[in-house]
């Protein structure tokens, strides 16, 4: 069946651009730079650098979240203190919204003193014969967001935060502290983060607590 040339046309003019637009991204270069956690010196090893196409990437390293890769080209940079140049990196997808989350903590006067976004490792998931994780964290697509590790520390057997938790990273959380860095549920970190459908590490289910830990799935 031939369909007349001046339809032939027109589907060339409305298609075509899209289809070189998928195609430019499914072949655009792929940069990113990765480390091992090994749980039993408990530190980072093996940093390489990655550079692929878009097309190789596998499933793992494309994440969860649609336009949320491991690559730093979806990623975006954000300036909280041009003095102290704090910065950190986030997913693309987010950059509005966490912009207007740090709008508003800095009016309540919520005091941001370390932040960590985007950061690729393999920090999660069951260890190999080596002792390394074999899962990608959600820093590692720019999902989740670490604030003030000096008072919001990471625990471990810590089903509920009593005596038995054990400090993995991060300093010792005091949530009775008056100090106005630490993330309680009274505190404007938690309110703000949460108003937006982030949540809270300090909320995980299971044996960790992480007390400096935002994230838009909760992991």
């Amino acid at each position: 069946m031939k369909f007349p040339m001046k339809f032939t046309l027109m589907f060339v003019n409305l298609f075509l651009p899209y289809l070189m637009k998928v195609y430019a991204t499914v072949n655009s270069k792929c940069h990113y730079e990765v480390w091992d956690w090994n749980t039993h010196q408990r530190k980072m090893e093996h940093k390489r650098k990655i550079i692929k196409l878009r097309s190789e990437l596998n499933t793992n390293e494309l994440g969860r979240i649609k336009g949320c890769t491991i690559c730093e080209e979806d990623q975006v940079e954000i300036m909280i203190n041009p003095q102290t140049r704090l910065k950190f990196k986030i997913c693309k997808q987010y950059e509005t919204q966490v912009r207007i989350i740090l709008k508003e903590l800095a009016f309540q006067k919520f005091p941001i003193q370390s932040i960590v976004g985007y950061r690729p490792g393999y920090t999660r998931g069951p260890f190999n014969q080596s002792g390394h994780r074999t899962q990608l964290s959600h820093h590692s697509f720019g999902v989740a967001i670490d604030i003030n590790s000096e008072f919001n520390g990471l625990y471990d057997h810590c089903f509920k935060f009593d005596h038995n938790c054990v400090l993995i990273k991060g300093g010792e959380y005091r949530p009775t502290s008056a100090h106005l860095g630490v993330i309680t549920k009274d505190s404007s970190a938690y309110k703000t983060f949460q108003k937006y459908g982030w949540k809270w590490g300090g909320e995980m289910q299971g044996k960790q607590k992480d007390f400096m830990h935002f994230s838009i799935t909760g992991e």
